[in-house]
């Protein structure tokens, strides 16, 4: 398997994970497919001649465990995307203590785990990729999804300061943000009940261009679509006092976090 391109993909069953790979793959990647489902990933890794390996991200030592055997396989990695992650409808107040726990162990501390156990195989591809997916609810504060949102900005905060850490290293860190994507376990069409907002609901395979558009033309951060989330981004950073109170008269249009 010398000179192949080797990546990595968390969430891989189903969704944004699985267009991903079948994206890399019909660019020539080899694609070793990381979830917990191993029907779902025995059938795509199939499909797209890749690997699997059935692991929950937000157990650390699974996912050292996993890491290790593919890094046995395949000494370097050229990209390790962090798709991974869970939805967590209600507030802080409403919803049960252990989905908080859950939403937060998947969607920031996975990839964390995630990026320490591959570190090596990173390092070892000269010119590594590392793709975080994290969602415009990262840059938004959006009260009916907080544990979500906030599990969010945790993981963009994670994936900006990597960014930073790991650049001298000859590793890029992109960071993909994702408006309503239309997926398994994230209904967002039947959810939305804005027509507005409902017009820039996407899909998974939108979203899995962006993700190879981000590594090979290296782009930092990528919102998709631009419009109107990027708007909603900037709104949120420039002017959160007029924003928060204008997504509190919103609320009742979204049930569900993006």
């Amino acid at each position: 398997m010398t000179g192949e391109r080797v990546a990595v993909i968390t969430g891989a069953s189903s969704g944004i994970g699985e267009a991903i790979a079948r994206e890399l793959a019909r660019r020539g990647w080899h694609c070793v497919l990381l979830a917990r489902r191993a029907q779902e990933l025995v059938r795509i890794a199939g499909e797209i001649s890749g690997e699997w390996e059935v692991c929950d991200v937000s157990d650390r030592a699974q996912v050292d465990e996993v890491a290790a055997r593919v890094l046995e396989r395949h000494a370097a990695i050229g990209l390790l995307v962090n798709n991974a992650g869970v939805p967590a409808r209600g507030s802080f107040l409403d919803i049960d203590p252990e989905l908080v726990e859950r939403v937060t162990d998947v969607n920031y501390l996975g990839g964390v785990w995630c990026l320490r156990a591959f570190a090596p195989g990173l390092r070892r591809a000269r010119g590594a990729h590392v793709v975080n997916l994290i969602s415009v609810a990262g840059t938004v504060a959006f009260a009916p999804a907080g544990a979500y949102a906030a599990s969010k900005h945790a993981q963009l905060a994670f994936s900006r300061s990597t960014a930073a850490l790991l650049r001298p290293e000859g590793i890029r860190v992109h960071t993909v943000l994702p408006g309503f994507v239309e997926t398994e376990g994230f209904p967002q069409r039947s959810k939305l009940r804005s027509p507005f907002m409902r017009r820039y609901v996407i899909e998974a395979d939108d979203v899995a261009r962006a993700v190879v558009e981000a590594v090979e033309k290296d782009k930092t951060e990528v919102t998709v679509p631009w419009f109107p989330y990027r708007m909603a981004s900037v709104g949120q950073a420039l002017v959160p006092g007029l924003f928060s109170r204008f997504v509190t008269r919103r609320a009742g249009e979204h049930r569900d976090g993006s």
